[in-house]
């Protein structure tokens, strides 16, 4: 015979056991909930820091440039200006466009030529360094990362002497008797970018090179098949697969070629950039110019080195206003081909 109490002593059993491991199971669950909260606390919290480290000096900017230039500088005004004004921007403007209303418009234009430039270039040699089988391609590619090493200061006087009396293997000074002197010229900017040596090209062919190491050689495998020579597997199945880098590379070209005041600066110091404008316009022996500009023209009584910063700041918030502009038009699509680009390969 089967004993009740038996049965109701294993039922209570399984019932108790049962009953600890839905705590247990719960314990886990709300422990799992209490991690990943914390995770994204931590994560949230993190994020502000680095949001608020980033964006602290603009900030800062905002009393210092919207405020009326009378009250620059008064101790008691922290983050909130005491009366809105855009005199510094008025300033700053008259003195970077007073002598040519389309600088900044010439300044985009040349950086966007030049960007294109090195984006075609830096392919074509990332191309072959990656994909052409040729003998010393090891040793060229070395050399393009050695041009990356070496700061640019190490190869600015051999550059500006062979642009000073350039020469293509002598048939210029055979044709013409003499050189041609391309100092203060926008050729000698073009060329550099032409021949790989524009500013930071070295790194826009390491780029290029990685991306297409990475690319799968049945592409080019079935692209001979379809009847696709070295230029057609090349420009038609390369050259589209290789978007992600080319945007990449064509960005960093243009907001490094925009900010140039180096290469611009000694091998075309007198050409329309905003960069050497900026550079030029605001240095400490300017001060005076500023201050009298100031008082003639905009009734600036009150100057001192608070309101030259005020202008300063304002002038600089003006020139980066088209990389902003760039940033927020293509921030998402540029980190998703900057991820595919092949740069951490």
């Amino acid at each position: 015979m089967i004993d009740p109490k038996s049965n109701t002593h294993d039922y209570n059993l399984r019932t108790e056991q049962e009953n600890l491991a839905y705590r247990n199971l719960a314990l886990y669950t709300m422990k799992q909930r209490m991690v990943r909260l914390a995770g994204r606390i931590a994560l949230f919290v993190m994020i502000c820091g680095l949001s608020f480290v980033i964006l602290y000096p603009f900030l800062r900017l905002l009393p210092l440039v919207f405020n009326h230039l009378k009250d620059v500088g008064t101790p008691d005004i922290i983050w909130i200006p005491r009366r809105f004004s855009i005199q510094s921007f008025q300033v700053a403007q008259y003195l970077l466009f007073s002598k040519d209303s389309l600088v900044m418009v010439k300044s985009l234009l040349y950086a966007l030529t030049i960007a294109l430039i090195q984006t075609a270039m830096s392919a074509m040699t990332g191309y072959s360094l990656a994909r052409v089988d040729f003998r010393g391609r090891q040793l060229v590619f070395a050399l393009v990362l050695l041009t990356f090493v070496i700061p640019p200061q190490a190869t600015l006087i051999s550059q500006y002497l062979r642009f000073k009396d350039f020469d293509v293997l002598g048939i210029l000074r055979w044709l013409n008797g003499r050189s041609v002197d391309l100092i203060n010229r926008p050729m000698s900017l073009y060329l550099l970018a032409i021949f790989g040596f524009g500013l930071k090209q070295s790194l826009f062919i390491f780029i290029f090179r990685q991306f297409f190491y990475g690319i799968p050689k049945e592409l080019e495998e079935a692209a001979l098949i379809d009847g696709c020579g070295f230029y057609g597997t090349y420009f038609r199945v390369m050259i589209p697969n290789a978007i992600p880098a080319m945007m990449t590379v064509m960005v960093f070209s243009f907001v490094w070629n925009y900010g140039d005041n180096y290469y611009v600066n000694y091998f075309h110091p007198d050409g329309p950039y905003l960069s050497i404008i900026l550079d030029r316009t605001f240095q400490e022996t300017q001060f005076d110019f500023i201050k009298s500009l100031a008082w003639n023209r905009f009734d600036i009584l009150s100057f001192n080195t608070f309101t030259f910063d005020a202008i300063k700041q304002a002038a600089l918030i003006t020139y980066l206003t088209p990389l902003l502009a760039l940033y927020f038009l293509i921030q998402r699509r540029f980190v998703e081909n900057f991820e595919r680009s092949g740069i951490v390969g």
